[in-house]
């Protein structure tokens, strides 16, 4: 699924309510404190509204925040994923409007678990990379892992505030992830799964022939 992260104003984006890549039909925000007089409407001008065309949900935007719905919209994690790798990644789609810092912080955590989980010490991730690697760790999730620990301070240990952090580093993490479960375990998974489809004659065949 295609995800496009919501900004203001945009055409389209992923709606943070029904999850949907739609377009989004914009209009200005105002507000009428005279319940009496339908002429007292006044146009606030630093806000937006704007309402998806899929499910008709609104989201409203100061500038260029998004007031609501509060939690932001990401990616949902990848199912592969151990169940407490997806807390920790849920937990930081909760917070990185308000604490994306604290969301790069917990998405670290994420990724040093998910080390782990592909059967490393997931203690330190420079050192987990290199096993990897011997492993047959395709490069570009080689080079996904060592932004991971450059953009992330060598300094600063996983699950740790970074002060450099920002929210653009923030979602990078969330989209890296993803895209390190996809390629170690999904991908493999649904090969092996496709694999075991063919007739026992033709596995037989192969396993005789790569003898």
């Amino acid at each position: 699924m295609i995800f496009q992260k919501p900004e203001p104003k945009s055409k389209s984006f992923t709606c943070p309510h029904c999850g949907v890549l739609a377009m989004q039909v914009w209009s200005e925000f105002m507000t009428n404190f005279d319940r009496e007089h339908t002429s007292g409407w006044e146009l606030q001008g630093n806000m937006d509204v704007g309402k998806c065309d899929h499910c008709s949900k609104i989201t409203i935007w100061l500038e260029n925040e998004m007031l609501y719905p509060s939690k932001s919209s990401v990616p949902l994690p990848n199912e592969d994923l151990e169940e407490d790798i997806k807390k920790d990644y849920n937990e930081a789609a909760e917070i990185i409007e308000k604490s994306p810092k604290s969301a790069a912080a917990l998405l670290r955590l994420a990724i040093q678990k998910l080390c782990k989980q592909l059967g490393e010490k997931g203690e330190k991730i420079n050192d987990d990379i290199k096993e990897l690697v011997k492993k047959g760790l395709p490069t570009k999730i080689q080079k996904s892992l060592d932004i991971v620990r450059v953009i992330g301070n060598e300094s600063v240990h996983p699950g740790q505030i970074n002060l450099e952090d920002n929210k653009e580093t923030a979602y990078k993490l969330f989209d890296l992830v993803n895209l390190i479960a996809n390629t170690m375990i999904t991908q493999p998974k649904e090969i092996d799964n496709l694999y075991n489809t063919l007739p026992k004659e033709k596995l037989k065949g192969i396993t005789e022939r790569d003898k």
